[in-house]
């Protein structure tokens, strides 16, 4: 299936969760001077533009980005990533919300790899035209690159296959960023089969992976099978804006688990994710979790589930105090395979 598109979610909460998460991860990778190797296996069309076309539709940034935009509070880790989305809106109107690429590649360095996997057809030619123009942009600007090689390389293909041959990448560090649409429910089993299969191949690799939290099973099942996954340590932060509905439609709750995560990013979670309750939250249904935890295997990899040490789970369930039930735009649409 290739009917979804992001455009129709551009800038609603859960891209809010994702893209604070990823610019943290990359800032703390940009703390030293060696090149590393950033992946999105779907990248999308990695720019939007939300006062026309797909993203107008149901309006979800009123969900996300927009209840942040004009506050003056924000603590620091997130007035950054609002600050960041702002740069592509210098008439202080809000009219353009960057995908994870764009994020990328305007934080990553010179000496610092993009490998981008998109399916869909009609995505990956926006996505090249965009990188096409910031091409131009720069070379009008007069920038020129210091580093022998292609910075940005887009793929037309399968983004969990194509992983296989970045790994480990040259320089021995990177990020992977995981975020499948799940249209369908094989999507959810070759999450974990692709991360199983990343950690053989580059076990100190930081991954990243977005999820919707649906009613669905797989969607229920899927963190806790994460959690089961050999590696050295584990963070999985959800944020719930509302509770789920009678009908269980659309996308209220998502989330981002990260292996092999910074030492820092916890506590910065532990610090934003509250206010981020409070500003986005709109009824008492909304809530926070944040859990970390580690899940080593002894010597090689174990024959037997017996044979994983499981460390302790720290985790911070936090609910709403929201009662009154907020506007929240025209409606939240869902990331599961239903038509947008």
């Amino acid at each position: 299936m290739l009917s979804y598109r992001h455009g129709f979610h551009a800038g609603n909460h859960a891209d809010v969760l994702k893209h604070f998460v990823l610019i943290q991860l990359l800032n703390y990778l940009n703390q030293k001077d060696t090149a590393y190797t950033y992946v999105d296996t779907h990248a999308g069309a990695g720019l939007y533009s939300l006062d026309g076309g797909y993203a107008s539709k149901n309006a979800e940034y009123e969900t996300g980005i927009a209840p942040l935009w004009l506050r003056d509070d924000l603590p620091a880790a997130l007035q950054e990533y609002l600050d960041f989305v702002k740069t592509l809106n210098p008439s202080g109107k809000m009219r353009y919300y960057p995908g994870s690429p764009y994020c990328a590649d305007q934080l990553m360095r010179d000496q610092d790899r993009l490998r981008l996997f998109e399916l869909h057809p009609s995505e990956i030619k926006i996505l090249s035209e965009n990188f096409r123009k910031l091409d131009a942009h720069r070379a009008a600007q007069g920038e020129r690159t210091t580093v022998r090689g292609k910075r940005v390389i887009i793929n037309a293909g399968d983004g969990f296959e194509g992983l296989k041959a970045l790994l480990p990448p040259p320089s021995r560090r990177g990020l992977v960023l995981i975020d499948p649409p799940y249209e369908v429910k094989d999507d959810y089993r070759r999450v974990k089969v692709c991360l199983e299969d990343a950690l053989q191949r580059f076990p100190t690799g930081t991954y990243a992976v977005w999820y919707p939290v649906l009613a669905r099973i797989e969607s229920k099942q899927l963190p806790d099978r994460l959690k089961r996954i050999p590696a050295n340590g584990w963070l999985n932060v959800t944020l719930s804006i509302s509770g789920p509905t009678p009908d269980g439609y659309g996308l209220h709750s998502s989330g981002m688990f990260i292996i092999n995560p910074p030492w820092t990013l916890e506590a910065t979670l532990r610090e934003v994710m509250p206010y981020l309750l409070k500003v986005l939250g709109t009824d008492a249904g909304a809530k926070i979790n944040i859990e970390s935890g580690e899940t080593e295997t002894i010597g090689r990899k174990p024959s037997r589930p017996e044979a994983l040490v499981r460390r302790p789970i720290r985790s911070t369930p936090i609910k709403s105090e929201n009662k009154g039930g907020n506007k929240i735009g025209k409606g939240i649409g869902n990331r599961s395979g239903n038509k947008n």
